[in-house]
């Protein structure tokens, strides 16, 4: 369980869980109340950040934690008892019936999934973006089950939202089988501490650097070729007028060059990722 000044919640969600599972381990992620001593209380076993580093970090310790602790399945679950953990047992029992490596607990799977409107279409959006053509229909689910070939192969380094998002593209490059559940969800005013929009913006900003680096060709190499066609189309059409009009265009120059530079910029920063990242790894 992240969790990050939840003392409110974090009682009821514990008491709960016990009767699920063989153990609890709680990131108290830099929380500012009695979250990690409440925890700590009633028998969790308990991570303290000294400050807050963000969902992601949390994430990290947890799997390191689950490891270290021996677990053959690690389940991660919202401190802010928006889930029921009495369905933790779906995501397990899909887990290891179907032999996949991590089981998302979908809220849009099945019938009303119970988010309010401008958080579904916000969540639909970040998981068309970030999704990757994976057929996952709720990519910022943070009820979801790992095996341990999942806690071994990922290697987080975001550390805000984003890493829900690189979690699901790194188990595509680490060939992990991935599968959903349907969830129900219950939503309280306060039940997420994180600002929409800023959660937005990280998970899209962290799908396109994780994309980015993945397909440097395609990400920045095709923009890169069609930005030098159109350059070499305004350098034809700007000589082309000072030969029939006799007249100078510095304003079309200054276009076509700018084109032209910028183009072959972003054609070569694709080639030099693409090789750092193929050296990388091969090194690997």
């Amino acid at each position: 369980m992240p969790a990050f000044n939840e003392e409110h919640y974090v009682a009821s969600v514990l008491v709960r869980l016990m009767k699920q599972v063989d153990r609890v381990i709680v990131c108290d992620d830099g929380s500012v109340d009695l979250t990690g001593d409440i925890a700590e209380a009633m028998g969790a076993v308990v991570i303290r950040h000294k400050r807050n580093m963000g969902y992601g970090a949390a994430l990290r310790s947890l799997f390191k934690a689950a490891l270290d602790h021996g677990a053959d399945v690690a389940v991660t679950i919202d401190s802010d008892g928006q889930h029921d953990p009495t369905q933790l047992t779906r995501l397990v029992e899909m887990l290891r019936e179907n032999d996949l490596d991590i089981v998302i607990g979908s809220r849009f799977l099945e019938g009303e999934s119970g988010v309010p409107g401008w958080r579904k279409r916000g969540i639909d959006l970040i998981t068309r973006v970030s999704a990757n053509g994976s057929g996952v229909t709720d990519s910022q689910s943070g009820f979801r089950a790992y095996s341990r070939r999942a806690l071994e192969s990922l290697n987080l380094t975001e550390d805000g939202m984003g890493a829900s998002t690189e979690i699901l593209m790194k188990a595509e490059e680490a060939g992990l089988r991935v599968g959903e559940v349907p969830i129900s969800v219950r939503y309280h005013e306060d039940s997420s501490t994180h600002n929409p929009v800023a959660h937005g913006l990280d998970v899209v900003l962290s799908a396109v650097k994780h994309m980015s680096i993945r397909h440097p060709l395609l990400f920045f190499g095709v923009p890169g070729f069609v930005l030098l066609v159109f350059s070499v189309y305004m350098w034809v059409f700007t000589f082309s007028r000072y030969t029939s009009t006799n007249v100078f265009s510095t304003g079309l120059a200054v276009t076509s060059l700018t084109f032209t530079l910028t183009g072959l910029s972003l054609l070569t920063t694709s080639l030099i990722i693409w090789v750092i990242s193929s050296i990388i790894r091969e090194r690997d």
